[in-house]
């Protein structure tokens, strides 16, 4: 049976990886990777500017009560956003598989700047009350709706764009911008935080932020717009586009789909614990300033980041499977000592230092878990087989992360907390030693791309 189908009419499709150059990135598979990262790093920064800036909105959009109240019910808000994330998930991916990858990052980007558009447009309680919160919550369900399908679709565009020696580096870019875009919401918080008066901050600076994503995601919609389509996509029989992004056909896969929840399931809860609530866990519990806590976080993520290539670099040479070991072993054994030591610790040096060895653990699952999971699944369901059980995973555990951790510490036992984070990263560690190396089993070497180069549109 031919494997060769003409793209679709309005795509335009990068040459195969390998394909008559070796293992060399042509300069036009180069910029389709950097210009899909840019977008990824927009999208993710209108998702991580929410957290960022709640200790200075929280009181804009709740009753005036005690500070770790209000921050709880913002935290509320947060988890349900990710509630809409599987069905993202679900959507985008579908989209993704039976239409194309481009098409569906283009509108997920759509959905995230209108979501940023309305927090930075939305009155305070004091002004309109209740429908205050309500419009917040309709905002961050429809960030929660586009993020969801963010991650499956980038994962997979990065994934099949990548030269087959080098999936692990490229793919670690998804990561790389990801962090890059809480690095992006920290620095605008650090300079804000010098040029307005905290006062002013709390009243109305911090709509700046959500203002600056809505315009960046401008940027990232003309990027996307002008992405090429993955050779592997276009590649596909015909006779397969009934199979394409098909519920049915990702049943056929369930231990692949068990590995991505298993995967998951730690690794997402140790990273929003240490990015993401981090700032929020200085201030509150460590009780150091807004100001001495983002400058920790800030510097603590621009190494995270740099980390990211290295790791998913090290998985081509040495495997997928050994870094993930490397992770869920160091999470399960060190995650409370970490944590505890950070509770105590008032030095902004220390905590650094503990929060950089805490993420270079971390970094042993975000380097290299868009790959493993890539690697998982025919080209038929990739998007969608990467996106939701993801984004189911990511909802249940990572979304409820801030939620819990801020619920054990009003009743006054916040240690629970940490023991739960052990225990979920001691799950993901014994799927880890359960799993084959998937360097050796990838379904990305199964493409059609392999076979047959993609024709290339005019």
């Amino acid at each position: 049976m031919s494997t060769a189908v003409s793209p679709a009419p309005s795509a335009t499709a990068a040459p195969p990886a390998g394909a008559g150059r070796g293992e060399r990135v042509s300069p036009r598979r180069l910029r389709a990777i950097l210009s899909g990262s840019v977008g990824n790093l927009v999208e993710w920064y209108d998702w991580y500017v929410f957290s960022s800036f709640s200790l200075y909105f929280s009181a804009s959009f709740f009753p005036a009560g005690d500070t770790t109240a209000q921050l709880l019910q913002t935290a509320g808000i947060f988890a349900l956003g990710f509630l809409m994330r599987p069905i993202g998930g679900w959507m985008f991916g579908r989209i993704a598989d039976k239409v194309g990858r481009k098409q569906s990052m283009t509108l997920s980007v759509l959905l995230m700047s209108l979501g940023s558009l309305l927090i930075a447009l939305t009155p305070t309680y004091q002004t309109v009350g209740i429908v205050a919160p309500v419009m917040l919550l309709t905002a961050r369900l429809l960030q929660g709706l586009s993020v969801g399908g963010e991650y499956g679709v980038s994962a997979t565009y990065l994934a099949e764009m990548a030269t087959s020696r080098r999936r692990g580096f490229y793919s670690s870019f998804l990561y790389l911008t990801l962090i890059g875009a809480q690095l992006l919401a920290l620095g605008i918080q650090l300079v804000l935080q010098r040029v307005l008066e905290p006062a002013q901050l709390l009243a109305w600076g911090w709509r700046i932020p959500f203002v600056i994503g809505a315009l960046l995601s401008v940027v990232a919609l003309y990027l996307r717009h002008n992405l090429d389509e993955t050779a592997a996509f276009t590649a596909q029989p015909e006779t397969a586009e009934d199979q394409r992004g098909s519920l049915r056909v990702l049943a056929r896969h369930p231990r692949a789909v068990l590995t991505v929840v298993g995967l998951t399931m730690g690794g997402t809860l140790a990273f929003y614990t240490f990015t993401t609530y981090m700032l929020k866990f200085l201030v509150n519990t460590a009780h150091m300033t807004r100001e001495a806590a983002t400058n920790v976080c800030f510097l603590s993520l621009l190494v995270f980041a740099a980390l990211q290539p290295v790791f998913g670099a090290l998985s081509d040479r040495i495997g997928r499977r050994p870094l993930l070991l490397f992770f869920g072993v160091g999470g399960a054994l060190g995650t409370v000592p970490l944590l505890t030591a950070l509770s105590h610790t008032t030095s902004p040096l220390a905590a650094f230092g503990l929060l950089l060895l805490a993420l270079v653990i971390v970094s042993g699952y975000s380097g290299i878990n868009v790959i493993v999971k890539a690697e998982l699944f025919p080209t038929e369901i990739r998007a969608l087989g990467i996106g939701l059980p993801h984004a189911l995973t990511v909802a249940v555990f990572g979304g409820t992360a801030e939620y819990l951790a801020l619920w054990s510490k009003g009743v006054g036992h916040e240690a629970y907390f940490y023991w739960y984070i052990a225990g979920c990263i001691g799950v993901s560690l014994l799927v880890f030693l359960g799993m084959a190396e998937t360097t050796k089993t990838s379904h990305l070497d199964n493409s059609p791309m392999a076979e047959q180069p993609a024709k290339l549109s005019s």
